[in-house]
Protein backbone atom coordinates (compact mmCIF):
# COMPACT_ATOMS: atom_id res chain seq x y z
CA UNK A 1 0.00 0.00 0.00
CA UNK A 2 0.98 4.18 -0.73
CA UNK A 3 0.95 5.71 2.82
CA UNK A 4 1.03 9.12 3.49
CA UNK A 5 2.92 10.23 6.43
CA UNK A 6 2.09 13.77 7.67
CA UNK A 7 4.91 14.85 10.52
CA UNK A 8 5.40 18.29 12.32
CA UNK A 9 8.99 16.67 12.96
CA UNK A 10 11.24 14.70 11.28
CA UNK A 11 14.95 13.86 11.14
CA UNK A 12 17.57 14.83 11.95
CA UNK A 13 15.06 16.76 14.89
CA UNK A 14 14.15 14.32 17.40
CA UNK A 15 11.25 14.17 19.45
CA UNK A 16 10.63 11.21 22.02
CA UNK A 17 8.74 9.35 18.99
CA UNK A 18 11.62 9.82 17.01
CA UNK A 19 12.84 6.73 17.15
CA UNK A 20 9.58 4.94 17.33
CA UNK A 21 8.74 6.24 13.71
CA UNK A 22 11.97 5.10 12.49
CA UNK A 23 11.07 1.19 13.51
CA UNK A 24 7.65 1.71 12.24
CA UNK A 25 8.81 3.00 9.01
CA UNK A 26 11.33 -0.07 8.52
CA UNK A 27 8.61 -2.71 9.57
CA UNK A 28 6.22 -0.98 6.72
CA UNK A 29 9.12 -0.83 4.06
CA UNK A 30 9.77 -4.80 5.02
CA UNK A 31 6.64 -5.46 4.94
CA UNK A 32 6.10 -4.42 1.28
CA UNK A 33 4.78 -0.57 1.92
CA UNK A 34 5.98 2.49 0.59
CA UNK A 35 5.83 6.15 2.57
CA UNK A 36 5.35 9.50 1.85
CA UNK A 37 6.46 11.55 4.32
CA UNK A 38 5.57 15.76 4.59
CA UNK A 39 7.38 17.52 6.90
CA UNK A 40 8.68 21.10 7.34
CA UNK A 41 12.68 21.90 7.18
CA UNK A 42 14.23 20.81 10.20
CA UNK A 43 14.96 23.68 13.39
CA UNK A 44 14.35 21.85 16.33
CA UNK A 45 17.51 21.11 17.79
CA UNK A 46 19.41 21.82 14.40
CA UNK A 47 22.77 23.58 14.18
CA UNK A 48 22.23 27.05 11.45
CA UNK A 49 24.62 24.52 9.15
CA UNK A 50 22.37 21.50 9.36
CA UNK A 51 19.49 23.79 8.66
CA UNK A 52 21.21 25.41 5.77
CA UNK A 53 21.65 21.46 4.33
CA UNK A 54 18.40 20.68 4.38
CA UNK A 55 17.02 24.13 2.75
CA UNK A 56 18.50 23.03 -0.57
CA UNK A 57 17.16 19.43 0.11
CA UNK A 58 13.32 19.47 -0.51
CA UNK A 59 12.90 16.19 -1.66
CA UNK A 60 14.59 13.07 -0.60
CA UNK A 61 14.66 9.25 -1.39
CA UNK A 62 15.08 6.92 0.96
CA UNK A 63 15.18 3.45 1.76
CA UNK A 64 16.09 2.37 -1.68
CA UNK A 65 13.33 4.69 -2.74
CA UNK A 66 10.51 2.98 -0.36
CA UNK A 67 10.68 6.62 1.56
CA UNK A 68 9.86 9.74 0.09
CA UNK A 69 10.67 12.81 1.98
CA UNK A 70 9.12 15.82 0.77
CA UNK A 71 10.27 19.02 3.26
CA UNK A 72 8.89 23.12 3.28
CA UNK A 73 9.92 26.05 4.27
CA UNK A 74 8.49 26.66 7.88
CA UNK A 75 9.62 29.68 10.75
CA UNK A 76 12.15 28.78 13.16
CA UNK A 77 10.29 27.28 16.22
CA UNK A 78 11.44 29.05 19.28
CA UNK A 79 9.93 29.28 22.72
CA UNK A 80 7.29 31.68 22.48
CA UNK A 81 3.98 30.73 22.80
CA UNK A 82 2.38 32.89 20.11
CA UNK A 83 5.42 32.53 17.71
CA UNK A 84 4.75 28.02 17.73
CA UNK A 85 1.34 28.66 17.57
CA UNK A 86 1.56 30.67 14.04
CA UNK A 87 4.18 28.27 13.08
CA UNK A 88 1.99 25.28 13.32
CA UNK A 89 -1.24 26.53 11.84
CA UNK A 90 1.67 28.06 8.50
CA UNK A 91 3.34 23.89 9.11
CA UNK A 92 -0.91 22.77 9.19
CA UNK A 93 -1.36 24.69 6.07
CA UNK A 94 1.62 24.03 3.82
CA UNK A 95 1.43 20.33 4.56
CA UNK A 96 -2.17 20.20 3.56
CA UNK A 97 -0.97 22.05 0.19
CA UNK A 98 1.51 19.61 -0.67
CA UNK A 99 -0.50 16.19 0.67
CA UNK A 100 -3.42 16.55 -1.58
CA UNK A 101 -2.15 16.61 -4.36
CA UNK A 102 -0.72 13.10 -4.13
CA UNK A 103 -2.34 10.31 -6.11
CA UNK A 104 -2.78 7.06 -5.41
CA UNK A 105 -2.64 7.02 -1.47
CA UNK A 106 -3.88 4.03 0.15
CA UNK A 107 -4.22 5.31 4.34
CA UNK A 108 -2.99 8.81 5.66
CA UNK A 109 -1.07 8.10 9.17
CA UNK A 110 0.15 10.93 11.80
CA UNK A 111 0.85 11.61 15.76
CA UNK A 112 -0.60 13.56 17.77
CA UNK A 113 2.21 16.32 18.11
CA UNK A 114 1.48 19.21 17.71
CA UNK A 115 -2.27 18.96 19.15
CA UNK A 116 -3.60 20.50 15.31
CA UNK A 117 -2.06 17.53 13.54
CA UNK A 118 -5.38 14.80 14.08
CA UNK A 119 -7.71 18.00 12.41
CA UNK A 120 -4.99 18.19 9.87
CA UNK A 121 -4.77 14.67 8.72
CA UNK A 122 -8.37 14.39 8.97
CA UNK A 123 -9.21 16.71 6.66
CA UNK A 124 -6.26 15.08 4.12
CA UNK A 125 -7.86 11.93 4.21
CA UNK A 126 -11.25 13.71 3.82
CA UNK A 127 -9.85 15.67 0.76
CA UNK A 128 -8.19 12.81 -1.01
CA UNK A 129 -11.05 10.55 -0.26
CA UNK A 130 -13.18 12.97 -2.90
CA UNK A 131 -10.58 13.56 -5.34
CA UNK A 132 -9.70 10.19 -5.76
CA UNK A 133 -13.83 8.58 -5.63
CA UNK A 134 -12.39 6.21 -2.98
CA UNK A 135 -12.33 5.67 0.93
CA UNK A 136 -8.96 6.87 2.41
CA UNK A 137 -8.67 6.49 5.86
CA UNK A 138 -7.33 8.29 8.68
CA UNK A 139 -4.89 5.98 11.33
CA UNK A 140 -3.97 7.94 13.89
CA UNK A 141 -1.42 7.64 16.95
CA UNK A 142 -2.19 9.71 19.90
CA UNK A 143 0.63 10.10 22.11
CA UNK A 144 -0.63 12.87 24.07
CA UNK A 145 -4.34 14.41 24.82
CA UNK A 146 -4.76 17.51 24.48
CA UNK A 147 -6.17 19.54 26.11
CA UNK A 148 -5.82 17.13 29.53
CA UNK A 149 -2.23 17.50 29.40
CA UNK A 150 -2.24 21.08 30.07
CA UNK A 151 -4.57 21.34 32.32
CA UNK A 152 -2.79 18.11 34.21
CA UNK A 153 0.64 20.72 33.95
CA UNK A 154 -1.36 23.55 35.21
CA UNK A 155 -1.18 25.33 31.81
CA UNK A 156 -4.58 26.09 31.53
CA UNK A 157 -7.60 25.96 33.15
CA UNK A 158 -11.08 23.85 31.95
CA UNK A 159 -13.45 26.22 30.49
CA UNK A 160 -10.53 28.36 29.25
CA UNK A 161 -10.57 29.79 25.74
CA UNK A 162 -7.45 26.91 24.85
CA UNK A 163 -9.06 24.76 26.35
CA UNK A 164 -12.49 24.65 24.45
CA UNK A 165 -10.65 25.05 21.26
CA UNK A 166 -8.29 21.57 21.76
CA UNK A 167 -11.63 20.05 23.12
CA UNK A 168 -13.03 20.90 19.68
CA UNK A 169 -9.89 20.27 17.73
CA UNK A 170 -10.23 16.46 19.98
CA UNK A 171 -13.29 15.95 19.08
CA UNK A 172 -12.85 16.48 15.31
CA UNK A 173 -9.83 14.29 15.07
CA UNK A 174 -11.40 11.63 17.45
CA UNK A 175 -15.00 11.63 15.07
CA UNK A 176 -12.99 11.71 11.62
CA UNK A 177 -10.23 8.70 12.76
CA UNK A 178 -11.03 5.77 11.33
CA UNK A 179 -8.60 4.11 13.84
CA UNK A 180 -6.94 5.44 16.92
CA UNK A 181 -3.56 3.93 18.21
CA UNK A 182 -3.37 4.65 21.98
CA UNK A 183 -0.40 3.87 24.03
CA UNK A 184 -2.21 3.06 27.37
CA UNK A 185 -4.99 1.91 29.07
CA UNK A 186 -5.25 5.39 30.77
CA UNK A 187 -5.54 6.76 27.77
CA UNK A 188 -8.27 4.38 25.93
CA UNK A 189 -10.30 5.10 29.10
CA UNK A 190 -9.70 8.55 28.70
CA UNK A 191 -11.16 8.37 25.11
CA UNK A 192 -14.17 6.01 25.80
CA UNK A 193 -15.29 8.43 28.88
CA UNK A 194 -15.40 11.09 25.62
CA UNK A 195 -18.40 8.95 23.90
CA UNK A 196 -14.99 7.47 21.58
CA UNK A 197 -16.40 4.26 20.27
CA UNK A 198 -14.63 0.74 21.79
CA UNK A 199 -14.40 -0.37 18.50
CA UNK A 200 -11.91 2.70 17.07
CA UNK A 201 -9.18 2.66 19.46
CA UNK A 202 -6.73 0.18 19.92
CA UNK A 203 -3.98 -0.30 22.13
CA UNK A 204 -0.17 -0.64 21.23
CA UNK A 205 2.29 0.63 23.75
CA UNK A 206 5.28 2.71 22.77
CA UNK A 207 7.73 -0.49 22.34
CA UNK A 208 11.82 -0.82 22.96
CA UNK A 209 14.11 -2.28 20.74
CA UNK A 210 16.35 -4.95 22.96
CA UNK A 211 18.89 -5.42 20.60
CA UNK A 212 19.89 -1.78 20.79
CA UNK A 213 18.32 -1.29 24.67
CA UNK A 214 20.31 -3.90 26.84
CA UNK A 215 22.28 -3.81 30.41
CA UNK A 216 25.56 -2.76 30.44
CA UNK A 217 28.20 -3.97 33.52
CA UNK A 218 29.23 -0.88 35.25
CA UNK A 219 32.57 -1.73 34.89
CA UNK A 220 32.03 -1.77 31.18
CA UNK A 221 30.04 1.56 30.83
CA UNK A 222 31.77 4.51 29.82
CA UNK A 223 29.68 7.12 31.51
CA UNK A 224 31.98 6.07 34.76
CA UNK A 225 34.79 7.81 33.15
CA UNK A 226 33.52 10.51 31.41
CA UNK A 227 31.35 11.78 34.58
CA UNK A 228 34.40 10.86 37.02
CA UNK A 229 31.97 8.77 38.93
CA UNK A 230 32.81 6.25 41.85
CA UNK A 231 31.56 3.24 40.99
CA UNK A 232 31.21 1.91 44.49
CA UNK A 233 28.99 4.49 44.98
CA UNK A 234 25.24 4.18 45.32
CA UNK A 235 24.17 5.80 42.39
CA UNK A 236 20.72 7.41 41.50
CA UNK A 237 19.85 8.65 37.79
CA UNK A 238 17.73 10.77 36.42
CA UNK A 239 17.58 11.48 32.45
CA UNK A 240 14.73 13.52 31.05
CA UNK A 241 12.90 17.26 31.27
CA UNK A 242 12.15 19.57 33.58
CA UNK A 243 9.18 21.15 33.01
CA UNK A 244 5.78 22.30 34.28
CA UNK A 245 4.54 18.79 34.00
CA UNK A 246 7.88 16.37 34.94
CA UNK A 247 8.24 17.95 38.81
CA UNK A 248 11.71 16.67 38.11
CA UNK A 249 12.73 19.82 40.80
CA UNK A 250 11.69 17.34 43.90
CA UNK A 251 15.35 15.49 42.65
CA UNK A 252 17.37 18.31 44.07
CA UNK A 253 15.24 18.80 46.95
CA UNK A 254 16.06 15.27 48.13
CA UNK A 255 19.34 15.69 46.66
CA UNK A 256 19.99 18.32 48.72
CA UNK A 257 18.51 16.26 51.72
CA UNK A 258 20.97 13.91 51.49
CA UNK A 259 24.32 15.31 50.81
CA UNK A 260 25.57 14.11 54.31
CA UNK A 261 25.31 10.39 52.57
CA UNK A 262 29.04 10.85 51.15
CA UNK A 263 28.37 6.89 49.25
CA UNK A 264 25.17 8.44 47.59
CA UNK A 265 25.85 10.39 44.38
CA UNK A 266 23.04 11.71 42.02
CA UNK A 267 23.44 12.62 38.24
CA UNK A 268 20.97 14.26 36.38
CA UNK A 269 21.01 14.12 32.55
CA UNK A 270 17.92 16.77 31.60
CA UNK A 271 16.51 19.00 29.12
CA UNK A 272 13.58 21.38 28.78
CA UNK A 273 12.19 24.67 29.33
CA UNK A 274 13.19 24.59 33.30
CA UNK A 275 16.44 22.97 33.53
CA UNK A 276 18.53 26.03 33.14
CA UNK A 277 16.81 27.15 36.17
CA UNK A 278 17.40 23.72 37.68
CA UNK A 279 21.29 23.85 36.69
CA UNK A 280 22.14 27.20 38.63
CA UNK A 281 20.16 25.50 41.58
CA UNK A 282 23.03 22.87 42.08
CA UNK A 283 25.64 25.50 41.15
CA UNK A 284 24.43 28.29 43.90
CA UNK A 285 23.99 25.80 46.81
CA UNK A 286 27.45 23.80 46.03
CA UNK A 287 25.87 20.49 45.71
CA UNK A 288 28.80 18.78 45.37
CA UNK A 289 26.76 15.20 45.32
CA UNK A 290 25.28 15.95 41.71
CA UNK A 291 26.23 16.04 38.14
CA UNK A 292 24.10 17.36 36.10
CA UNK A 293 24.35 17.19 32.21
CA UNK A 294 22.53 17.86 28.85
CA UNK A 295 20.73 14.83 27.59
CA UNK A 296 22.95 12.21 25.64
CA UNK A 297 22.35 10.88 22.28
CA UNK A 298 19.92 8.10 21.64
CA UNK A 299 22.19 5.30 20.76
CA UNK A 300 23.60 6.32 24.52
CA UNK A 301 20.30 5.08 26.29
CA UNK A 302 22.04 1.70 27.49
CA UNK A 303 24.78 3.27 29.39
CA UNK A 304 22.09 5.64 30.80
CA UNK A 305 19.69 3.90 32.16
CA UNK A 306 22.38 0.68 33.30
CA UNK A 307 24.56 3.03 35.30
CA UNK A 308 22.27 3.83 38.25
CA UNK A 309 21.49 1.38 41.54
CA UNK A 310 18.12 2.99 40.68
CA UNK A 311 16.37 5.12 37.98
CA UNK A 312 14.09 7.98 38.86
CA UNK A 313 10.76 8.66 37.25
CA UNK A 314 8.58 12.13 38.33
CA UNK A 315 5.70 13.83 37.42
CA UNK A 316 3.34 16.61 39.15
CA UNK A 317 0.12 14.58 40.55
CA UNK A 318 -2.63 14.18 38.28
CA UNK A 319 -0.47 14.05 35.50
CA UNK A 320 0.31 10.72 35.95
CA UNK A 321 -2.99 9.74 35.83
CA UNK A 322 -3.58 10.73 32.08
CA UNK A 323 -0.54 8.88 30.98
CA UNK A 324 2.81 6.48 30.66
CA UNK A 325 6.35 7.15 30.73
CA UNK A 326 7.88 6.07 27.30
CA UNK A 327 11.48 5.88 29.20
CA UNK A 328 10.08 3.26 31.52
CA UNK A 329 10.84 1.00 28.73
CA UNK A 330 14.47 1.46 28.21
CA UNK A 331 14.55 1.53 31.85
CA UNK A 332 13.29 -1.77 32.59
CA UNK A 333 14.96 -2.93 29.56
CA UNK A 334 18.26 -2.25 31.12
CA UNK A 335 17.19 -4.06 34.32
CA UNK A 336 17.74 -0.89 36.62
CA UNK A 337 14.97 -0.45 39.19
CA UNK A 338 12.57 1.94 39.17
CA UNK A 339 11.98 4.27 41.87
CA UNK A 340 8.85 6.52 40.93
CA UNK A 341 7.66 9.62 42.22
CA UNK A 342 4.24 9.21 40.28
CA UNK A 343 0.29 9.33 40.46
CA UNK A 344 -0.32 5.65 42.75
CA UNK A 345 -3.30 3.66 40.78
CA UNK A 346 -1.80 5.05 37.40
CA UNK A 347 -0.91 2.75 34.75
CA UNK A 348 2.95 3.01 35.59
CA UNK A 349 2.51 1.95 38.90
CA UNK A 350 0.42 -1.40 37.87
CA UNK A 351 3.25 -2.50 35.76
CA UNK A 352 5.87 -1.81 38.40
CA UNK A 353 3.85 -3.88 41.09
CA UNK A 354 2.99 -6.71 38.09
CA UNK A 355 6.16 -6.76 36.55
CA UNK A 356 8.49 -6.39 40.38
CA UNK A 357 10.31 -3.62 38.41
CA UNK A 358 10.29 -1.04 40.87
CA UNK A 359 8.09 0.94 43.47
CA UNK A 360 6.03 4.05 42.70
CA UNK A 361 4.98 6.66 45.54
CA UNK A 362 2.91 9.52 45.63
CA UNK A 363 4.13 12.50 43.57
CA UNK A 364 6.04 16.09 45.14
CA UNK A 365 6.36 14.37 48.66
CA UNK A 366 10.31 14.54 48.70
CA UNK A 367 10.46 12.88 52.43
CA UNK A 368 8.92 9.79 51.07
CA UNK A 369 11.43 9.77 47.67
CA UNK A 370 14.17 10.30 50.05
CA UNK A 371 13.48 7.15 52.48
CA UNK A 372 12.24 5.13 49.07
CA UNK A 373 16.06 5.89 47.83
CA UNK A 374 17.64 5.12 51.15
CA UNK A 375 15.57 1.56 51.55
CA UNK A 376 16.85 0.72 47.83
CA UNK A 377 20.50 1.80 49.41
CA UNK A 378 20.21 0.19 52.99
CA UNK A 379 18.29 -2.92 51.66
CA UNK A 380 19.83 -3.49 48.72
CA UNK A 381 17.23 -4.12 46.65
CA UNK A 382 17.24 -5.53 42.75
CA UNK A 383 14.39 -6.48 40.76
CA UNK A 384 16.94 -7.04 37.87
CA UNK A 385 15.72 -10.93 36.62
CA UNK A 386 12.17 -9.36 35.84
CA UNK A 387 12.21 -6.07 34.30
CA UNK A 388 13.96 -7.09 30.78
CA UNK A 389 11.88 -10.24 30.81
CA UNK A 390 8.53 -8.18 31.25
CA UNK A 391 9.28 -5.71 28.50
CA UNK A 392 10.42 -9.12 26.09
CA UNK A 393 6.95 -9.97 26.36
CA UNK A 394 4.86 -7.06 26.05
CA UNK A 395 6.58 -4.22 24.49
CA UNK A 396 9.25 -5.62 22.24
CA UNK A 397 9.97 -4.06 19.23
CA UNK A 398 8.82 -7.07 16.99
CA UNK A 399 5.57 -7.43 19.06
CA UNK A 400 4.42 -3.50 18.57
CA UNK A 401 5.59 -3.09 14.81
CA UNK A 402 3.67 -5.91 13.87
CA UNK A 403 0.31 -4.39 15.82
CA UNK A 404 1.11 -1.66 13.80
CA UNK A 405 0.83 -3.24 10.89
CA UNK A 406 -1.64 -5.07 11.61
CA UNK A 407 -3.60 -1.87 12.19
CA UNK A 408 -3.24 -0.40 8.59
CA UNK A 409 -4.38 -3.54 7.36
CA UNK A 410 -7.51 -3.17 9.09
CA UNK A 411 -7.47 0.41 8.04
CA UNK A 412 -7.21 -0.51 4.45
CA UNK A 413 -9.36 -3.52 4.09
CA UNK A 414 -12.41 -1.96 5.87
Amino acid sequence: MNILFLDAYYEPETIAYTHLERDLIEGLISDGHKIDIICPIPTRGIDKKTREKYKNKKLEKKYNGFVTVKRFMAPQEGKNPLGRAFRYFWCNFRTYQIAVKNKDIDIVFSNSTPPTQGALSALVARKLSKKTGKKVPFLYNLQDIFPDSLVNSNLTHKDSILWKIGRKLEGFTYRNADKIIVISKSFKKNLLAKGVSEKKVEIISNWIDLESVHPVERKDNKLIDEFNLDPSKFLVVYAGNFGASQGADIILKVADQLKEYDDIQFLILGGGAEFDKAKKTVADNQMSNVIIHGLLPSNRISEVYSLGNIALITCKKGVGKAGMPSKTWSIMACNTPIVASFDTGSELDDILSSANAGICIEPENPEKLKDSILDYKEKSCSNRSNARNYVFEHVSKKVCVNKYLDMFKVCTKN
